[in-house]
């Protein structure tokens, strides 16, 4: 991923906070200044991940229009070489860029299967990069390039088609995995505040819990807090990634998850802290 500008002012900010939160030290609330410019510094970075997951499945979509364009244009007679160079005045979304240097590319000679490949280091993307694969070589074998793009066509719409139909079974499971998870959070709150104070043996003395350990070992109402917040947090995290997985079938989809639960986990359980 490239760093931009967004990034580093994100990480500015980060700093800033986490630097402001020293003159809190001691208290709940500089804990909590430092988890918020934890994550104000990795908001940008997954903004960034949400936003090339989207630009990717539409340039899927827009080649999609552009191979079924082609399509046409070759069955009835003309050369694929010509039929990308009239392609070129076409929206194509994010994808028109690319189609204009490639039918550029031809224009001026470059002959197409080293164009198909330079177009396909351009878009960066597997589905598509294999289908201009395909493309070239059917091209330089002399085959019937008219049926070679419609099978392409229909193989990206039929990869695009499971890919919807997946995501679409798959999205009572996302909401059923979130749902267990702030089911889970509640457990954890009411573990926290209501059930272990209430378990036989334990006693606040002076803001120390003693929960009957041996040789007179206790452990602070904080201690018991942060550790329950690093369980929200790492459980936030993996639960994220699963989800993300399930639906997308892709662990990078699941950061996106993973920074939703982990900043609801953060803000309840602070929150939780703060005022209870």
């Amino acid at each position: 991923m490239e760093i931009k500008k967004t990034h580093w002012i994100g990480l500015g900010l980060a700093i800033v906070i986490i630097i402001s939160s020293l003159f809190f030290i001691g208290t709940n609330f500089a804990f909590f200044m430092i988890g918020i410019g934890f994550l104000v510094g990795a908001l940008p970075f997954v903004l960034s991940m949400i936003s090339e997951t989207k630009v990717a499945t539409e340039k899927e979509e827009m080649f999609l229009e552009f191979a079924r364009n082609l399509v046409e244009s070759v069955k009835t007679g003309t050369p694929i070489s010509k039929s990308i160079v009239n392609a070129r005045n076409k929206s194509y979304g994010v994808l028109s860029k690319h189609v204009k240097k490639l039918a550029n590319q031809i224009s001026l000679g470059i002959p197409l299967n080293p164009a198909l490949q330079i177009f396909a280091k351009d878009v960066n993307n597997k589905t598509i990069s294999r289908a201009l694969t395909l493309i070239g070589q059917a091209e330089r074998a002399g085959g019937d390039i008219g049926e070679i793009l419609e099978s392409v066509a229909e193989a990206v719409t039929i990869s695009d088609k499971l890919k919807k139909e997946r995501k679409a079974a798959i999205s009572t499971l996302t909401v059923q995995g979130y749902i267990i998870f702030f089911v889970f959070i509640l457990i954890i709150l009411i573990m926290q505040f209501k059930i272990l104070p209430m378990i036989s043996g334990i006693t606040d003395v002076g803001g120390v819990v003693d929960i009957g350990l041996s040789k007179g070992e206790a452990i602070s109402q904080e201690e018991i807090s942060g550790a329950f917040l690093y369980l929200l947090l790492i459980q936030g995290f993996f639960s994220g990634l699963i989800i993300g997985k399930l639906a997308e079938g892709n662990i990078k989809a699941g950061i996106k998850h993973s920074f939703v639960l982990v900043l609801s986990s953060f803000l309840i359980s602070a929150g939780a802290n703060l005022f209870f």
